[in-house]
Protein backbone atom coordinates (compact mmCIF):
# COMPACT_ATOMS: atom_id res chain seq x y z
CA UNK A 1 0.00 0.00 0.00
CA UNK A 2 0.90 3.69 -0.79
CA UNK A 3 0.83 6.43 2.14
CA UNK A 4 1.46 10.02 0.93
CA UNK A 5 2.52 13.38 2.95
CA UNK A 6 1.16 16.60 1.97
CA UNK A 7 3.13 19.99 2.64
CA UNK A 8 1.21 22.97 2.44
CA UNK A 9 1.70 26.91 3.54
CA UNK A 10 -1.36 27.52 5.07
CA UNK A 11 -2.32 31.06 6.38
CA UNK A 12 -5.31 32.64 7.90
CA UNK A 13 -7.61 32.36 4.73
CA UNK A 14 -9.21 28.86 5.84
CA UNK A 15 -11.19 28.09 2.71
CA UNK A 16 -7.85 28.52 0.74
CA UNK A 17 -6.22 26.41 2.70
CA UNK A 18 -9.12 24.01 2.70
CA UNK A 19 -9.19 23.86 -1.39
CA UNK A 20 -5.28 23.50 -1.39
CA UNK A 21 -5.35 20.77 0.92
CA UNK A 22 -8.02 18.84 -1.16
CA UNK A 23 -6.31 19.31 -4.51
CA UNK A 24 -3.23 17.75 -3.10
CA UNK A 25 -5.36 14.84 -1.40
CA UNK A 26 -7.16 14.49 -4.94
CA UNK A 27 -3.82 13.97 -6.35
CA UNK A 28 -2.39 11.54 -3.99
CA UNK A 29 -5.42 9.55 -3.80
CA UNK A 30 -4.99 9.49 -7.75
CA UNK A 31 -1.49 8.06 -7.48
CA UNK A 32 -2.69 5.29 -5.54
CA UNK A 33 -2.13 6.60 -1.58
CA UNK A 34 -4.22 4.52 0.27
CA UNK A 35 -3.44 7.13 3.57
CA UNK A 36 -3.11 10.59 3.04
CA UNK A 37 -1.23 13.15 5.97
CA UNK A 38 -1.74 16.66 5.94
CA UNK A 39 0.25 18.82 7.77
CA UNK A 40 -0.13 20.34 11.20
CA UNK A 41 -2.15 23.74 11.02
CA UNK A 42 -3.76 22.60 7.64
CA UNK A 43 -6.96 24.51 7.98
CA UNK A 44 -5.39 27.64 9.65
CA UNK A 45 -2.16 29.07 10.60
CA UNK A 46 -2.33 32.33 11.60
CA UNK A 47 -2.77 34.18 15.16
CA UNK A 48 -3.28 31.59 18.15
CA UNK A 49 -6.08 34.24 19.01
CA UNK A 50 -7.79 32.90 15.85
CA UNK A 51 -8.22 29.25 16.40
CA UNK A 52 -10.77 29.60 18.32
CA UNK A 53 -13.00 30.67 15.63
CA UNK A 54 -11.60 27.88 12.96
CA UNK A 55 -12.76 25.62 16.23
CA UNK A 56 -15.71 26.16 15.92
CA UNK A 57 -16.28 24.70 12.05
CA UNK A 58 -14.93 21.48 12.99
CA UNK A 59 -16.58 19.15 15.52
CA UNK A 60 -15.04 16.34 15.68
CA UNK A 61 -16.96 12.93 16.27
CA UNK A 62 -18.74 9.62 14.42
CA UNK A 63 -18.69 11.63 11.72
CA UNK A 64 -17.56 15.85 11.62
CA UNK A 65 -20.12 18.52 11.94
CA UNK A 66 -19.46 22.20 10.38
CA UNK A 67 -18.17 23.57 7.27
CA UNK A 68 -14.27 22.54 7.34
CA UNK A 69 -15.49 19.10 9.34
CA UNK A 70 -17.96 18.33 6.25
CA UNK A 71 -15.63 19.16 3.65
CA UNK A 72 -13.12 16.88 5.64
CA UNK A 73 -15.29 13.90 5.14
CA UNK A 74 -15.74 14.36 1.67
CA UNK A 75 -12.43 14.06 0.61
CA UNK A 76 -12.14 10.65 1.88
CA UNK A 77 -15.99 9.49 0.47
CA UNK A 78 -14.73 11.02 -2.92
CA UNK A 79 -11.44 9.73 -3.08
CA UNK A 80 -11.25 6.85 -1.05
CA UNK A 81 -8.55 7.16 0.97
CA UNK A 82 -8.02 7.45 4.35
CA UNK A 83 -6.93 11.50 5.61
CA UNK A 84 -5.23 12.17 8.50
CA UNK A 85 -6.15 15.98 9.40
CA UNK A 86 -2.89 17.13 11.30
CA UNK A 87 -3.20 19.04 14.11
CA UNK A 88 -6.57 21.30 13.48
CA UNK A 89 -8.38 23.28 16.48
CA UNK A 90 -11.05 21.14 18.34
CA UNK A 91 -13.20 23.43 20.86
CA UNK A 92 -13.02 22.48 24.13
CA UNK A 93 -16.22 22.85 26.63
CA UNK A 94 -13.76 24.02 29.57
CA UNK A 95 -12.56 26.97 28.38
CA UNK A 96 -11.69 28.90 25.57
CA UNK A 97 -8.52 27.04 24.61
CA UNK A 98 -8.66 24.51 22.30
CA UNK A 99 -7.29 21.40 21.69
CA UNK A 100 -4.39 20.68 18.78
CA UNK A 101 -6.21 17.59 17.45
CA UNK A 102 -5.00 14.94 14.98
CA UNK A 103 -7.97 13.27 13.50
CA UNK A 104 -8.28 10.04 11.32
CA UNK A 105 -10.74 9.50 8.76
CA UNK A 106 -11.45 6.23 7.26
CA UNK A 107 -12.76 6.04 3.42
CA UNK A 108 -16.78 6.65 4.60
CA UNK A 109 -15.17 9.95 5.84
CA UNK A 110 -15.85 8.51 9.72
CA UNK A 111 -13.65 10.17 12.66
CA UNK A 112 -12.30 7.02 13.69
CA UNK A 113 -9.51 8.17 15.82
CA UNK A 114 -8.59 11.10 17.21
CA UNK A 115 -5.29 12.22 19.17
CA UNK A 116 -5.11 15.87 20.84
CA UNK A 117 -1.36 16.67 21.07
CA UNK A 118 0.30 15.86 24.40
CA UNK A 119 3.91 18.14 24.06
CA UNK A 120 3.06 21.79 23.73
CA UNK A 121 5.85 23.70 22.09
CA UNK A 122 6.61 26.74 24.28
CA UNK A 123 9.89 28.26 23.44
CA UNK A 124 11.96 31.57 23.00
CA UNK A 125 15.28 30.60 20.83
CA UNK A 126 18.41 33.12 21.06
CA UNK A 127 17.74 35.06 17.18
CA UNK A 128 14.82 32.91 16.74
CA UNK A 129 10.34 33.09 17.48
CA UNK A 130 9.29 33.52 20.83
CA UNK A 131 6.46 30.53 20.92
CA UNK A 132 3.54 30.13 23.72
CA UNK A 133 1.15 27.24 22.31
CA UNK A 134 0.01 26.77 25.69
CA UNK A 135 -1.51 30.16 25.82
CA UNK A 136 -4.42 29.22 23.38
CA UNK A 137 -3.76 25.28 23.40
CA UNK A 138 -4.79 22.36 26.11
CA UNK A 139 -2.67 19.72 25.94
CA UNK A 140 -3.98 15.80 25.24
CA UNK A 141 -3.14 13.25 27.51
CA UNK A 142 -4.01 10.10 25.70
CA UNK A 143 -1.69 8.11 23.08
CA UNK A 144 -3.80 6.95 19.93
CA UNK A 145 -3.00 4.10 18.00
CA UNK A 146 -5.58 2.66 14.76
CA UNK A 147 -5.57 0.32 12.58
CA UNK A 148 -5.49 1.73 8.66
CA UNK A 149 -4.91 0.60 5.12
CA UNK A 150 -0.84 0.70 5.85
CA UNK A 151 -0.50 -0.92 9.01
CA UNK A 152 -1.10 0.03 12.68
CA UNK A 153 -0.54 4.11 12.77
CA UNK A 154 0.89 5.63 15.53
CA UNK A 155 -0.40 9.41 16.14
CA UNK A 156 1.32 12.25 17.04
CA UNK A 157 1.55 16.16 16.36
CA UNK A 158 5.05 17.82 15.80
CA UNK A 159 6.86 18.97 18.86
CA UNK A 160 5.64 15.48 20.30
CA UNK A 161 8.66 14.40 17.62
CA UNK A 162 11.08 15.56 20.67
CA UNK A 163 9.57 12.78 23.43
CA UNK A 164 10.80 9.26 22.25
CA UNK A 165 9.03 7.51 25.18
CA UNK A 166 5.93 8.69 23.17
CA UNK A 167 6.88 6.72 20.41
CA UNK A 168 8.00 3.86 22.92
CA UNK A 169 4.17 4.11 24.19
CA UNK A 170 2.87 4.21 20.28
CA UNK A 171 5.19 0.69 19.70
CA UNK A 172 3.90 -1.05 22.48
CA UNK A 173 0.43 -0.50 21.31
CA UNK A 174 1.39 -2.36 18.11
CA UNK A 175 2.38 0.72 15.54
CA UNK A 176 4.26 -0.14 12.54
CA UNK A 177 3.77 2.82 11.47
CA UNK A 178 4.24 6.82 12.77
CA UNK A 179 2.91 9.62 11.57
CA UNK A 180 4.23 13.16 12.79
CA UNK A 181 1.97 16.08 11.11
CA UNK A 182 4.15 18.85 11.66
CA UNK A 183 4.37 23.36 11.10
CA UNK A 184 8.35 22.91 12.31
CA UNK A 185 9.93 26.45 12.36
CA UNK A 186 12.70 27.50 9.73
CA UNK A 187 15.26 27.74 12.92
CA UNK A 188 14.61 24.23 14.64
CA UNK A 189 14.10 22.94 11.29
CA UNK A 190 17.20 23.25 9.35
CA UNK A 191 19.23 21.72 13.06
CA UNK A 192 16.90 19.18 13.62
CA UNK A 193 14.32 17.74 11.66
CA UNK A 194 15.20 14.85 9.39
CA UNK A 195 17.58 13.81 12.41
CA UNK A 196 14.20 13.70 14.64
CA UNK A 197 12.85 11.89 12.20
CA UNK A 198 15.13 9.34 11.13
CA UNK A 199 15.95 8.28 14.58
CA UNK A 200 11.98 8.05 15.88
CA UNK A 201 12.01 5.60 13.06
CA UNK A 202 15.53 3.50 13.48
CA UNK A 203 14.56 3.70 17.11
CA UNK A 204 10.88 2.20 16.76
CA UNK A 205 11.59 0.32 13.55
CA UNK A 206 8.85 1.82 11.97
CA UNK A 207 7.77 3.52 9.09
CA UNK A 208 7.66 7.71 9.60
CA UNK A 209 5.15 9.71 8.16
CA UNK A 210 6.19 13.49 8.62
CA UNK A 211 3.52 16.12 6.39
CA UNK A 212 5.13 19.39 6.79
CA UNK A 213 4.00 23.18 6.38
CA UNK A 214 6.86 25.20 4.50
CA UNK A 215 7.40 29.14 3.48
CA UNK A 216 6.51 31.86 5.43
CA UNK A 217 2.97 32.60 7.10
CA UNK A 218 1.22 35.77 8.23
CA UNK A 219 2.90 37.19 11.40
CA UNK A 220 6.28 36.50 9.66
CA UNK A 221 6.75 33.15 10.87
CA UNK A 222 8.63 30.50 8.85
CA UNK A 223 8.52 26.89 8.51
CA UNK A 224 10.95 24.43 7.21
CA UNK A 225 9.28 22.14 4.83
CA UNK A 226 10.55 18.82 3.71
CA UNK A 227 7.74 16.69 4.24
CA UNK A 228 8.91 12.95 3.84
CA UNK A 229 8.60 9.37 4.39
CA UNK A 230 11.64 7.16 5.94
CA UNK A 231 11.34 3.26 6.48
CA UNK A 232 12.23 1.23 9.45
CA UNK A 233 16.30 1.56 8.75
CA UNK A 234 16.03 4.91 8.73
CA UNK A 235 16.46 5.55 4.73
CA UNK A 236 14.63 8.82 3.48
CA UNK A 237 12.20 7.13 0.64
CA UNK A 238 10.66 10.05 -0.52
CA UNK A 239 11.03 14.35 0.43
CA UNK A 240 9.76 17.23 -0.68
CA UNK A 241 12.32 20.43 0.26
CA UNK A 242 10.27 23.20 -0.78
CA UNK A 243 6.85 24.36 -1.81
CA UNK A 244 3.68 22.66 -1.73
CA UNK A 245 2.67 19.00 -3.08
CA UNK A 246 2.50 15.71 -2.05
CA UNK A 247 5.37 12.88 -1.44
CA UNK A 248 4.60 9.11 -1.88
CA UNK A 249 6.21 5.84 -0.64
CA UNK A 250 5.13 2.29 -0.50
CA UNK A 251 4.36 1.37 2.82
CA UNK A 252 5.75 -2.53 3.06
CA UNK A 253 4.73 -4.36 6.28
CA UNK A 254 7.37 -6.96 5.09
CA UNK A 255 10.19 -4.29 5.16
CA UNK A 256 8.63 -3.38 8.99
CA UNK A 257 8.92 -7.39 10.21
CA UNK A 258 12.09 -8.02 8.63
CA UNK A 259 14.09 -4.94 10.10
CA UNK A 260 12.62 -5.70 13.53
CA UNK A 261 13.65 -9.71 12.90
CA UNK A 262 17.23 -9.36 11.64
CA UNK A 263 17.79 -6.49 14.84
CA UNK A 264 15.31 -7.18 17.48
CA UNK A 265 16.42 -4.28 19.43
CA UNK A 266 12.40 -3.55 20.52
CA UNK A 267 12.79 -7.16 22.69
CA UNK A 268 16.25 -6.57 23.89
CA UNK A 269 14.53 -3.76 26.17
CA UNK A 270 15.32 -3.59 29.45
CA UNK A 271 13.77 -0.41 31.12
CA UNK A 272 10.54 0.01 30.24
CA UNK A 273 8.95 -3.35 29.90
CA UNK A 274 6.72 -4.79 31.76
CA UNK A 275 7.61 -8.17 33.68
CA UNK A 276 4.75 -10.12 31.73
CA UNK A 277 6.64 -8.98 28.66
CA UNK A 278 9.36 -11.01 29.93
Amino acid sequence: MKAAVVQLNSGEDVGRNLSTAEALGREAATAGAALVVMPENALYMGAEEGRGQVAGRYVPGEAPGGPCGERMAALSRETGAWVLWGGVPEARAEDARTFNTAALLDERGVVVARYRKIHLFDIDLPGGPVLTESRNTAPGDALVVADTPVGRLGLSVCYDVRFPELYRGLVDGGATVLAVPAAFTATTGRAHWELLLRARAVESQSYVLAAAQWGTHPGGRTTWGHAMIVDPWGVVLAERAEGEGVVLAEIDPGRTASVRASLPSLMHRRIGRSRSEG
